[in-house]
């Protein structure tokens, strides 16, 4: 990648550390290893030349030189790897913004990026609250032309002034693609008519057929209490007019156990389950994810699966592309990795 004195428009996501500059040396350098291994893990489905990240003290800086989805979903994914990481302290905010910037030469010969893109997204970044993900307008109106899915991960935020009192509208961005809920179906009209004035609410609210019911129930349960009194009075007497058999002369000896009749078999207790295996998925932009035809959830924001062992097939599909088919092999305890990107 050459120094270029052309401008280019490109997405830049900002990630800075929570209160980084406030901890102590030793948990600094804690802190920021695992912000490097979980931004590592989030960049992996994006090619090396198509993004420069600059490591900024107390976070990061990445430009992505192609699609703003990558930019998008790549936010996401860290976003989502650094929840696991909560309890560790390790709390990020993030913002994205899409503008011109151009590529730079530095004293150490490396590529560095600057221009408004890079600035604005800084300034995106800080009116985020920790764990919580902004994009700029500009980056906002690009990515949501570019698929209903995508407009509807955003919601706007309003206006937020800078320490320069320039103003920028922001963003948030949802967990994943929000499936349509189900609104409450309206309620039924009610029935006119004789069956009209029977479910109508009569005295101390109860429905008027109460009144009309309650009488006939408590009436066939005082003929079914009069019904048993009747039967057990005519067993007492049977019972009474049969003589008592006569008392054994001898006892008789036991008999001994049949030899045909074999002894009750002891029942094996079952087998425990084996542990079940797990799926990684990685899928870009997202994708719906279905194991043996059954829906599992949209990834992102799933990461993991937990599946029997044996042979699944796992298909992904997107409304926008053809769906992807994969049969993998689930071994008890082990990881199996599941990746897509759709093009």
């Amino acid at each position: 990648m050459e120094s270029s004195s052309r401008t280019l428009v490109c997405s830049v996501v900002f990630l800075d550390i929570v209160e980084y500059t406030k901890m102590p040396v030793a948990e600094q350098l804690q802190l920021k290893q695992a912000f490097n291994r979980v931004l590592a893990g989030a960049l992996q489905q994006v090619a090396p030349r198509d993004r420069v990240v600059l490591d900024t003290g107390d976070g990061a800086a990445v430009t992505f030189l192609g699609d703003p989805e990558d930019a998008l979903f790549a936010a996401m994914t860290m976003r989502d790897m650094l929840q696991g990481q909560a309890g560790d302290g390790l709390a990020v905010r993030m913002g994205i913004n899409l503008g011109p910037v151009r590529l730079v030469r530095d004293l150490n010969s490396q590529i560095n990026i600057i221009g408004d893109g890079i600035n604005v997204g800084q300034r995106i970044m800080s009116f985020a609250r920790p764990g919580q993900l902004l994009v700029s307008r500009s980056f906002y109106e690009v990515v949501s032309c570019l698929s209903r899915d995508y407009a509807a991960l955003f919601t706007h935020e309003g206006s937020r002034t800078d320490k320069h009192v320039r103003e920028h509208e922001v963003y948030s961005v949802g967990a994943g693609i929000p499936r349509r809920s189900s609104a409450p179906a309206p309620a039924a009209a009610p029935p006119r008519g004789l069956l009209g004035a029977l479910v109508a609410p009569g005295p101390l609210g109860l429905n008027r057929s109460t009144y009309i019911v309650a009488p006939l129930v408590f009436l066939a349960l005082v003929g079914f209490a009069t019904r048993l009194k009747e039967r057990g009075e005519q067993r007492q007497a049977a019972a009474l007019a049969v003589p008592a058999p006569a008392a054994p002369s001898a006892q008789r000896p036991a008999l001994p156990p049949r030899a045909d009749k074999a002894p009750a078999a002891k029942l094996e207790r079952p087998a425990s389950a084996p542990a079940p295996g797990q799926v990684l998925i990685a899928v870009l932009p997202w994708g719906e994810v279905f194991v043996n035809g059954k829906s599992r959830g949209v990834s992102p924001p799933l990461r993991v699966l937990d599946l029997p062992p044996g042979v699944h097939t796992v298909e992904i599909r997107n409304s926008n592309f053809p769906p992807h088919v994969e049969r993998v092999q689930v071994r008890a305890g082990e990881q199996v990795r599941v990746r897509h990107r759709f093009q």
